[in-house]
């Protein structure tokens, strides 16, 4: 069965960087010759245009052979990209400059997706096997308003939201756009006695081994992609029904919102990933006799383990990163994690909300 092989323990600091992997190089001089150079991807021709991705060389040649072989759909005959750079060499590319809409940027990114998809390039990220057939918002700000148009018409409000345009969530890491999830702990507390603190027990699902990623591997008790459109809680709601078959009351009635964490991740194959988790706990009443169940069959089963056997398989590189950086988190707030128990602590703290060096991107 696919899956992750078990490591020699790792500090939870390294479980941290594992996941939080990737810092934007300097520009410099001494630059070394094999080092990718990044291409910002910004709204439009104006430098001073939001950045809304991070492009790697194969991905701006990839574009300028589309801008070079067709225009953009019809009926505008003007091209779908353009490439710029300035006398100093700072390069960018933006949208072509009668892709000005909402719906014209989503639907030029749509069409392209589909036919790189179809020809076959980058299979591993966006081949028939990867391809979810979700959508996910791009902003403006990716620290700005979670708004959206609404779904009749997108561009009802023209360009006054945050809200900029939808993308295949397949491709996302070929574009370097921050993307959106949520995740919650489910968990029962156990109240310590003579003045101990309390301790815990966690629900942990396993993968399936069918899933598109991370095959196999211990997630969250609840986690997924927040599609355009759809409200951070409604997320909760949605994937605790479809992975967890908990039902909506349950959650609406329980869960707690907690933060967020937020972690800059390059894959193996080089491609970045910002994301932001909105994290949620949701503490089992005593005796509630709800017990996870998988239902949609993208987690095979569920197991309630003692914290400190979670910890234990994190440490040994059986969860998918993301969800070790959730339950690290969880750590810290319940005071599990301080700093008289943890050398590590304020690094660990700071990389659990990263901004991914966002105020550079339009500036390399």
């Amino acid at each position: 069965m696919p899956g992750p092989t078990p490591t020699a323990p790792q500090s939870l600091l390294q479980v941290v960087q594992a996941c939080d992997n990737f810092r934007i190089p300097a520009r410099s001089a001494l630059q070394p010759p094999d080092q990718e150079k990044l291409v910002p991807w910004l709204l439009s021709s104006s430098p001073s245009s939001p950045a809304v991705g991070l492009l790697r060389p194969e991905i701006v040649a990839q574009l300028r052979l589309e801008a070079a072989s067709s225009p953009s759909p019809s009926p505008s005959p003007l091209p779908t990209w353009a490439f710029h750079q300035t006398h100093t060499g700072k390069e960018w590319v933006s949208f072509g400059a009668g892709i000005d809409t909402p719906s014209a940027r989503s639907r030029v990114v749509k069409e392209l997706c589909e036919r790189w998809r179809d020809a076959g390039l980058w299979p591993d990220e966006i081949g028939p096997r990867k391809w979810r057939d979700e959508l996910y918002p791009v902003y403006r700000n990716p620290f700005g308003a979670r708004d959206y148009p609404g779904p009749e018409d997108e561009d009802a409000r023209g360009d006054a939201l945050n809200y900029a345009f939808r993308i295949e969530r397949a491709a996302s890491g070929l574009f370097g756009i921050v993307t959106y999830g949520v995740h919650m702990t489910v968990y029962e507390e156990i109240p310590g006695e003579g003045g101990r603190p309390p301790s815990y027990n966690v629900w942990v699902p396993r993968r399936a081994a069918t899933k598109q990623t991370w095959p196999g591997y211990l997630d969250n008790s609840v986690a997924g992609g927040i599609e355009a459109g759809l409200g951070v809680l409604d997320c909760v709601v949605k994937e605790s029904m479809e992975e967890a078959s908990i039902p909506e009351d349950v959650v609406r009635r329980h869960a707690r919102p907690t933060g967020t964490v937020s972690y800059f991740f390059r894959t193996p194959r080089g491609w970045l990933q910002p994301e932001v988790e909105y994290t949620y706990d949701l503490c089992l009443p005593p005796n509630s006799g709800i017990q996870p169940q998988p239902l949609d069959g993208e987690v095979e089963s569920f197991e309630l383990l003692p914290l400190t056997k979670v910890v234990e398989h994190m440490r040994a590189g059986l969860f998918k990163y993301n969800c070790a950086v959730v339950l690290i988190d969880l750590m810290v707030r319940k005071g599990i994690l301080t700093p008289d128990n943890e050398p590590d602590y304020h690094e660990i703290v700071t990389r659990l909300h990263g901004r991914f060096e966002y105020d550079r991107w339009a500036l390399l």
